[in-house]
């Protein structure tokens, strides 16, 4: 018989808008200037996740806050390890001197993808500051990359999977361990 992993809720729907509400309060309490944010999304989760936080932001503000995303895959370290995607083409949408950058991901594991998208980012131009969000953070980190915003730490064995979903594409809302 095959092993099947039992899945495992980290946060419900109702959990996961609450910890939206909270990051997007903890941006708007730190970020003194809107108008100089660009949230950025990671592929693949990250993307959709800026969406939501920018749609949580204009809500709470009135600001419409800009977007963009970097694609990190050709700045990895370890990309005979972890292999290689599809290709999300890269979009800033403006000059990044002088911006406050939040940089979003699903989940943080290794660090490696934040220090690729870091080192993505920064071949287009120098930002006032960089700064993180996760929705997860899993431990197991093997560079000292810790985020600014987390919505929740998990501590999991390297085997195991988190995954984020959302419902305009996975019909579902949550965070689950796998």
């Amino acid at each position: 018989m095959p092993n099947k992993t039992k899945r495992i809720t980290i946060l419900t729907e109702v959990e996961l808008r609450k910890t939206l509400s909270r990051l997007t309060s903890e941006i708007i309490e730190k970020v003194k200037n809107l108008d100089n944010l660009l949230l950025v999304g990671i592929p693949t989760r990250g993307v959709d996740l800026a969406k939501v936080l920018e749609k949580e932001l204009f809500s709470e503000t009135g600001l419409k806050i800009k977007k963009g995303i970097i694609d990190p895959t050709f700045y990895r370290d370890d990309q005979n390890r972890v292999g290689t995607r599809l290709i999300k083409a890269t979009d800033i949408p403006a000059p990044i001197e002088k911006q406050e950058i939040l940089l979003i991901d699903d989940v943080i594991y290794t660090g490696r993808t934040i220090r690729a998208a870091i080192d993505a980012l920064y071949s287009w131009g120098r930002p006032r500051r960089v700064m993180l969000l996760v929705m997860v953070d899993r431990g197991h980190r093997e560079l000292p990359i810790q985020p600014d915003f987390c919505g929740t730490r998990v501590r999991t064995s390297k085997k195991q999977i988190i995954s984020l979903r959302l419902n305009n594409i996975d019909n579902e809302e949550g965070v689950f361990l796998e």
